[in-house]
């Protein structure tokens, strides 16, 4: 009975670890909360956020990343990368520009509406935009500017919830 007993423990013990570093280091869940990536993410989906990719590469424009918001690292932020160290960005006339290109962005709500000045995006940061650029707290505000790697979490892989969207994010 005792020997049984302890058995129960060490795996109990084991599973709580082995779920530790898994959130840790490997994936984790996550729930949108709010508008700022309409139309490609709605408010209370839930999504697999895989957490490896970023130990091997830098992220990458155009992935969708949850990242910890600077001004309240407690509180997590869901948006795409549209900038990487050396780029220059700026938004002029409704248009986004990289590197003075114009950006063709088929997965925005609605045309942004007001301008933002160029500016270039630090080595080792990225500069992220939501979808839904004019309900969207995202780098174009001091409290959250550029995103240094350290306060991305993970870049957001797969929608579980709801099952009608379920699919891997693009």
């Amino acid at each position: 009975m005792v020997k049984e007993l302890l058995d129960l423990g060490k795996s109990i013990i084991i599973a709580i670890i082995a779920a530790f570093l898994i959130i840790t280091f490997v994936f984790e869940t996550v729930s949108v909360d709010g508008h700022s990536m309409d139309p490609t993410l709605n408010n209370k989906d839930r999504l697999i956020v895989e957490k490896v990719s970023y130990y091997f590469r830098a992220p990458k424009k155009g992935d969708i990343v949850v990242i910890k918001y600077p001004a309240n690292p407690k509180e997590k932020f869901i948006k795409r990368v549209i900038g990487i160290g050396g780029d220059r960005i700026k938004i002029q006339d409704n248009k986004l520009y990289i590197n003075d290109v114009e950006q063709d962005e088929p997965y925005i709500l609605e045309k942004t509406m007001a301008d933002f000045n160029e500016v270039t995006v630090p080595q080792n940061t990225v500069f992220v935009l939501g979808d839904n650029r004019n309900n969207s707290r995202d780098s174009r505000f001091s409290d959250v500017g550029f995103v240094d790697y350290k306060m991305i979490v993970g870049r957001a892989a797969l929608r579980i919830f709801p099952f009608s969207r379920f699919g891997p994010l693009k």
